[in-house]
């Protein structure tokens, strides 16, 4: 009896992770942003954050499931304490900083509706 409780608690830990695991990599469909991500990008903008900052992760969570199309630059070391020099020569000073094809920048999380406007991209609520 005690066996049988065990395998049957085992195969219930696997099937669950399998499950889990299988839900994990299931590719996504396409997100709802796709064409405003990918139209930044093609406007010459730039998006300049670091792995460990909040905002950065704020103003990427706003695109989804898109936000793999983001013209996204990392400017943090791998170990968090330092600069890519990349990050160095454009002077980036906070982020997330955003620089755009005129060469204007603007700082902070910034709404959809302010990158539309900044590069002309479409983008509709």
């Amino acid at each position: 009896m005690k066996t049988k409780f065990i395998i049957f608690i085992v195969l219930t830990v696997l099937i669950v992770g399998g499950l889990g695991i299988y839900s994990g990599t299931r590719t996504q469909g396409p997100g709802k942003l796709d064409g405003f991500a990918q139209c930044l990008k093609s406007s010459g903008a730039e998006f300049y954050g670091a792995f460990w900052c909040p905002h950065c992760q704020k103003q990427k969570e706003l695109f989804g499931f898109s936000k793999q199309y983001l013209p996204y630059i990392e400017c943090s070391t791998a170990d968090g304490q330092g600069v890519n020099q990349i990050c160095k020569d454009k002077k980036i000073e906070g982020y997330p900083t955003w620089i755009f094809a005129d060469a204007s920048r603007l700082s902070g999380e910034l709404s959809l509706v302010t990158l539309a406007s900044k590069t002309q991209c479409a983008y509709t609520q």
